[in-house]
């Protein structure tokens, strides 16, 4: 989305002076003012979410960096906003007008792999996929994958909770954290959490950080879990003419008591998006794909790949099947991850991101269809479904301001239903700017103060990404 298609918000009056403060205390490069970068570098992937004007980029390289941009910042009372590789889809690394952008994706190393405890030590700016690559060659696996894993970056993902295909059986990114390194809002250095694989002194700081988007502190370094690489695995495939149905068979497989690796859903508009752009030839087949993955050992992925079949079969799919080869399989979860981008080649995408109880997502993917009829917009749907993690996409054509304005029509009716079904405005893209009158109404009055108390605490002086989450008090 280029920004001049934002919406621009003023929340301070611009800072006098910051950049040339900023100039003398880092070392030469750091600090960018041109201000074609600077824009190109003010946004995430969030479509319509407002964009404030920076006066500035610093490109840190390490922590005492941060720490002095944290301090100076602090010290002229100007609003800082950290950002990894800007793919983000609520709007949280977005710039606040006069504010500083913190760019981290310079930090990138990977500072130790602890082969025997399964651990790693990174920076914020290494990104997902060069990780797992990593630690794959000593037979290591870093789990959460989203969709977004060959770019985005390991601080990104640590901000937002981000989760992806896998997090069904193995988790998201909290899951994942025991430690961090943290500039605060004061301009203090701290490490928070543990190396070992028990721990419960003190509160649970360390999940506080995780998901907070940056308004609590700055992460500099991340300690990981990690485990053991799994087998490559076997996948199921059904097609299936609804949404509806393929929920229906969601539901079923959850009672049935499977619990694979993945189990993602992509439907007809994707499908077709994908087929105009790759020519995959998938929705001459499907209106409606789920594809299972099963990592067990030994036989345990081969029964469970049957079993899912036999769960398609039986809520109605038009065939279902285990895939042939890994070639196959790897290319029905390659349409998946392509979906996202496919669809934006067609127009602006504006991404829900809600979250469901299994036994609801049949129910509100039918209310996501009848809201697209509703709105007369189209509305694809890919999920990770076996958590009940659904991802409307909200699909416009070029300068269409009507389509626009139905469209976040419609996406405030997905998160009153989400709320209504007894679920949450976010599984793991974050509250940013997008879902902050979402989460107003989830949390209600009482618990939105205790964030804000939270965030006083940590952040006195409200320069840490301020107005994304909950807002202003």
């Amino acid at each position: 989305m280029r920004v001049a298609e934002r919406d621009f918000v003023s929340t301070t009056p611009p800072a006098v002076g910051i950049a040339e403060v900023l100039g003398r205390r880092l070392p030469e490069g750091r600090v960018v003012t041109d201000p074609d970068i600077v824009a190109g570098l003010s946004h995430d992937q969030a479509v319509w979410a407002p964009v404030g004007r920076a006066v500035a980029v610093v490109r840190a390289k390490s922590t005492d960096e941060v720490r002095t941009v944290v301090r100076a910042c602090l010290e002229q009372g100007v609003p800082l906003v950290a950002r990894g590789a800007g793919t983000g889809l609520s709007g949280g690394a977005n710039a606040v007008e006069g504010g500083v952008i913190l760019a981290l994706d310079g930090m990138d190393r990977v500072l130790e792999v602890d082969e025997l405890e399964r651990l790693a030590v990174v920076q914020p700016g290494v990104v997902n996929d060069d990780l797992r690559a990593h630690v794959a060659a000593l037979g290591l696996w870093y789990p959460p994958d989203p969709a977004s894993s060959p770019w985005s970056t390991i601080g990104g993902n640590v901000a937002t909770n981000a989760g992806g295909v896998c997090c069904v059986k193995y988790g998201v990114t909290r899951d994942y954290v025991l430690g961090l390194e943290v500039v605060t809002g004061t301009g203090e250095v701290v490490r928070l959490g543990r190396r070992t694989s028990k721990g419960v002194a003190g509160y649970d700081l360390v999940g506080l950080m995780v998901g907070a988007e940056g308004t609590l502190g700055v992460v500099t370094e991340i300690t990981v879990r990690l485990r053991r690489l799994p087998p490559v695995g076997v996948t199921a495939v059904g097609y299936f003419d609804s949404v509806g149905q393929a929920g229906d068979a969601v539901r079923a497989t959850a009672a049935a008591g499977l619990r694979p690796a993945a189990l993602e859903l992509v439907d007809r508009h994707c499908l077709r998006a994908v087929d105009a752009w790759k020519n995959m030839g998938l929705s001459a087949e499907a209106d409606v794909v789920l594809l299972a993955r099963f990592d067990d050992d030994g036989r345990a992925a081969e029964e469970g790949a049957r079993r899912m079949v036999d769960c398609f079969r039986g809520a109605g799919s038009t065939w279902a099947d285990r895939s042939e080869t890994e070639e196959e399989a790897k290319m029905l979860f390659a349409a998946r991850r392509l979906a996202f981008p496919a669809l934006e080649r067609l127009g602006p995408v504006l991404t829900e991101d809600v979250c469901v109880p299994i036994g609801a997502v049949a129910e509100m993917l039918a209310r996501i269809d009848r809201t697209a009829e509703r709105h007369r917009i189209t509305i694809a749907n890919i999920a990770h479904v076996g958590d009940g993690n659904l991802h409307p996409l909200l699909v416009t054509e070029h300068g269409d301001a009507a389509a626009q304005v139905r469209a976040r029509a419609a996406f405030d009716d997905i998160i009153a239903d989400a709320l209504e079904l007894g679920g949450t405005v976010t599984g793991e893209h974050g509250v940013g700017l997008l879902k902050r009158p979402g989460l107003t109404r989830e949390l209600g009055p009482a618990v939105l103060e205790m964030h804000r108390a939270v965030k006083r605490a940590l952040d006195p002086a409200g320069i840490l990404n301020p107005g994304k989450v909950f807002g202003p008090a």
